[in-house]
């Protein structure tokens, strides 16, 4: 009678696994949503995006973090980022620039060999979360630089995105509030680039210097002698007298 009750006593503990199995919430996997740019026509205006840092609560973990109403923040326990956060946001930022400037010449930092940037972007993203019940928040400062590596323009943003609280809006409020910010860029771009442009139509020729001949100054000529008949002494001059 001893294998029987074994027996049941596996079974119920097979049971029991399974059921735990069952019950535990499965994990959903997010990525943010680049919209629906169009393709670019031309090789326009070449730019470099980044180097793009991001706060250091964003780099801890793939978990989406979760804002609440007290400021306090939490990792989400059914949802995570499918990929690398920073990569996805590089992604998203390169292909609407691309789009809003009409440009194919777009790379992300540090850019392949040779690539010449007309306009250099330098994002630091400070605050990018939401929650149930609290807004998508993107917080960040950018600055231009010209072709020089002056700086043409910087501003600090704060934009939000209402979402229905649930995982999947609050990614899609997150990527709402980076597109919005690529359109912010791409509007800052493009009076800077036409203003590099202008200024390089406008700069003088350099000029071109002389032409040294390689052949030798002639020598000034003389003036020509008097063609004047030479008178040479007579010898034996004989003397008649008359």
């Amino acid at each position: 009678m001893r294998f029987p009750r074994f027996r049941l006593l596996v079974l119920l503990a097979a049971l029991s696994l399974l059921g735990a199995c069952s019950f535990r919430p499965t994990t959903t996997l997010y990525r943010l949503d680049s919209g629906d740019p169009a393709t670019p026509e031309r090789n326009g205006l070449a730019v470099l995006l980044g180097p793009v840092t991001l706060a250091d609560y964003l780099q801890r973990d793939a978990a989406l973090v979760q804002r609440h109403k007290d400021g306090s923040l939490s990792a989400a326990d059914n949802a995570r980022w499918a990929g690398n956060l920073k990569a996805d946001i590089d992604q998203l930022l390169l292909r609407q620039l691309a789009w809003r400037l009409d440009s194919h010449r777009l790379e992300a930092e540090p850019g392949t060999s040779g690539f010449k940037p007309d306009i250099q972007v330098l994002l630091n993203i400070t605050r990018l979360d939401s929650g149930p019940k609290q807004p998508a928040v993107l917080e960040a400062q950018w600055r231009l630089l010209d072709r020089r590596g002056r700086l043409g323009e910087s501003r600090l943003v704060r934009l939000e995105e209402p979402h229905k609280g649930s995982s999947a809006d609050q990614v899609r409020a997150q990527s709402v509030v980076l597109q919005r910010l690529a359109e912010q860029l791409a509007a800052a771009i493009r009076p800077l680039a036409k203003q590099q442009a202008q200024a390089s139509a406008s700069a003088p020729e350099p000029r071109k210097s002389a032409r040294v001949s390689a052949r030798p100054k002639a020598e000034a000529k003389q003036p020509p002698e008097p063609d004047i008949p030479i008178v040479s002494p007579t010898r034996d001059v004989k003397v008649f007298r008359f």
